[in-house]
């Protein structure tokens, strides 16, 4: 009997947001195919699934800031009709401050935020809108709202996902398509100490399951945005709210009052 849920593909998927999304839709039934750096724990990730969940699971080593590694997994995104559901988890954050920053890390930290998560929804896109159907979940972070916690560029890129992900679901949305995106707080994953920081010297960290199973309603409840830690979800409804209403004064022939010369 052919299965009828779409598999996943998962970037990042090695660890950490990744790996819990792994076994939340594994746990579900749906087959998946993982991509990440280290080929090893991958290969453990997916024996443990395939034993646990009856789930088929391919693995896929590839580094998404090379161009022949992310050329390959846009191709089996392009081809795999199988393929239903993709989640953009790869990330990365950087060391210091903006200024004390290396300009090759920084290029480094972009293309994997930024170009491979364009790419890779890009490459899918096509084929969902032409099916009818397909998600694209995006993780961002609440630090594309809050340029006050000073994360600089790693804060700019997620505020390219967060909008990328709003613009394509009102472009996208109405053909078929869903894209969530998600914004985690600080969670308890290794990619603090790969930052050159003590996760366990901020306050509020939440834990990866509680994280990923709260995204996932969200992703049940077709949200376009989810934030987890977020108590007051009137909060977020009033700031888009504001948002909006702004639209219709953007249109305007001359500059506003406020800016004209004396």
């Amino acid at each position: 009997m052919t299965k009828s849920l779409p598999a996943v593909l998962i970037t990042g998927a090695s660890t950490g947001i990744g790996a819990v999304y792994a076994e939340r839709f594994a746990r579900r039934g749906h087959d998946l195919v993982l991509v990440a750096r280290d080929e090893a724990r991958l290969n453990a990730l997916a024996g443990r699934l395939r034993q646990e969940e009856g789930v088929a699971v391919d693995v896929l080593k590839a580094d998404l800031t090379a161009s022949e590694d992310l050329a390959r997994i846009e191709a089996r995104l392009r081809e795999d009709a199988k393929i239903g559901i993709l989640v953009n988890n790869a990330g990365a954050a950087a060391h210091g401050g903006f200024a004390d920053q290396d300009p090759e890390a920084l290029d480094k930290l972009i293309r994997l935020n930024v170009t491979a998560l364009t790419r890779l929804a890009g490459a899918v896109t096509p084929r969902f809108l032409a099916a009818g159907t397909g998600a694209i979940v995006n993780i961002a972070s609440v630090v594309a709202l809050a340029p006050e916690f000073s994360l600089g560029v790693y804060a700019a890129t997620k505020a390219f996902v967060l909008t990328l992900s709003q613009t394509l679901q009102v472009e996208l949305g109405p053909r078929g398509l869903y894209v969530q995106a998600v914004l985690p707080a600080a969670t308890r994953t290794e990619i603090w100490e790969r930052s050159g920081r003590d996760v366990n010297a901020l306050e509020g960290v939440m834990d990866v399951g509680e994280l990923v199973d709260a995204a996932l309603v969200g992703f049940d409840r077709r949200e376009a945005v989810t934030i987890p830690p977020l108590p007051d979800a009137s909060q977020w409804e009033a700031f888009d709210a504001a948002r909006r209403a702004m639209l219709p004064n953007f249109r305007q022939e001359h500059a506003a009052e406020r800016y004209r010369a004396a």
